[in-house]
């Protein structure tokens, strides 16, 4: 509440907000195809689900940093990585060995994966989830994960990319922290309103 405050903004009762709903729909003359109950509940769960993910991301990062404190971690991308590229495509393969706990990087960008060979068990804020190869399947912008690779384990990734320098891509497809991701997602929102406003006043 205090950081609401602190940004000029304040938070409303359900009553409060049904009326300024109501206020602002009269004062409009909007007809809505959906009610205030159905608009105030989805926007509550929406805000459960990001103190849920925000908790998540906090727990990963606190437990990646004490992974690194432990006598013996191993650093950044210490196992073996192959680099390919195709038209527009950047693949990297990655082999861990068994009885591996990995800590991913943050994902800037969404990307496709390849599960190729082995069997791994991946903590997500849904739980914990087991692959086992072969297994493909859609990495989305956001994710950083905790997984620990049951056997040795081949790992593919696919990024679209123009780039192939492996530096300049880094910059493209990982986020440094959770702040930086924000203000990517934040600034892609806002492009893609901007890019809808403009079609409209074409039309």
């Amino acid at each position: 509440m205090d950081d609401l405050l602190e940004h000029g903004l304040v938070m409303l009762t359900k009553d409060e907000a049904r009326k300024q709903f109501d206020e602002k729909t009269n004062e409009l003359g909007l007809i809505h195809t959906f009610s205030f109950d159905e608009v105030y509940d989805f926007l509550m769960e929406r805000r459960i689900a990001k103190q849920k993910q925000e908790k998540f991301r906090n727990d990963i990062v606190e437990f990646e940093e004490k992974v690194k404190s432990i006598p013996g971690a191993l650093g950044a991308d210490p196992f073996p990585l192959e680099h390919s590229f195709a038209d527009g495509l950047y693949i990297r393969k990655l082999t861990v060995p068994a009885d591996t706990l990995t800590v991913t990087k943050i994902h800037a960008v969404n990307h496709a994966f390849f599960l190729q060979k082995g069997t791994i068990s991946v903590l997500t804020e849904e739980g914990v989830k087991k692959f086992t190869a072969p297994y493909q399947g859609i990495t989305k912008a956001g994710t950083k994960r905790i997984i620990y690779h049951h056997d040795e384990v081949v790992f593919t990734t696919v990024h679209s990319t123009k780039e192939t320098d492996l530096d300049k891509i880094e910059v493209e497809v990982i986020a440094q922290n959770f702040d930086e991701l924000n203000e990517l997602l934040d600034t892609e929102i806002i492009n893609g309103f901007i890019e809808h406003l403009k079609a409209e006043a074409i039309e």
